[in-house]
């Protein structure tokens, strides 16, 4: 699957995001960032909801936020399909689980560059989606880190080896050269080799590797 990121999507956003989510793309990806957790911040819910009622596809929210319950309470009013807060963010991880999924929502848990497999594997039967930056959070246009690829392996291995149920996703520096390195991620977010380029030639590229 392919989750377009909107972060550095071209004005206007509400016209640019309704020409995106025409085309062959699963998810919309939704980048929160409060200037906090990560260096940069994105513009308030308001906004974020006003734009984003032009989508035609279902949302797929990453919370780069400190205060996740705060972000989760009101991004939770978009009725998205998976909201994702990190693992480096919160220090009583089950309750931020079980938070999400008083919602009604699909709960992912993202990991950074630095954070290792084995510090997540005790979560991971509670998950739905596992998410592995291929690049440090919060900023976009970045390349992939290559040794992201053996997390996602790794991911696979024991979701395969213990019947659990999660997606893995990657984002960070995917392209048509890069995406090919993680054939065993179930969805892609992909931000600016998009939405710099022409956005149904870019994924229409994507979609004969994938």
């Amino acid at each position: 699957m392919i989750s377009a990121s909107i972060l550095d999507i071209k004005e206007p956003k509400d016209k640019e995001i309704l020409n995106l989510s025409k085309l062959d793309v699963e998810l919309i990806h939704v980048d929160v960032m409060d200037g906090i957790f990560v260096e940069n911040s994105t513009i308030n819910f308001k906004e974020y909801k006003e734009i984003l009622k032009y989508s035609y596809k279902p949302f797929d929210v990453h919370l780069m936020v400190s205060d996740v319950k705060k972000y989760i309470d009101e991004y939770s009013q978009l009725d998205p399909e998976y909201i994702t807060f990190h693992f480096e963010a919160v220090s009583d991880v089950r309750s931020i689980i079980n938070y999400i999924k008083s919602f009604g929502i699909k709960v992912g848990m993202s990991i950074k560059p630095s954070t290792t497999i084995e510090e997540i594997q005790d979560y991971l039967k509670y998950l739905d989606l596992v998410l592995v930056m291929s690049v440090e959070p919060g900023k976009g246009g970045q390349k992939f880190i290559p040794n992201s690829s053996k997390k996602i392996n790794d991911l696979k291995y024991i979701k395969d080896n213990n019947d659990y149920n999660y997606l893995i996703e990657v984002d960070g520096g995917i392209n048509d050269e890069t995406i090919g390195e993680c054939s065993n991620a179930d969805i892609f977010v992909v931000g600016s080799f998009i939405t710099k380029n022409n956005y149904e030639e870019s994924i229409e590229k994507l979609r004969k590797i994938i």
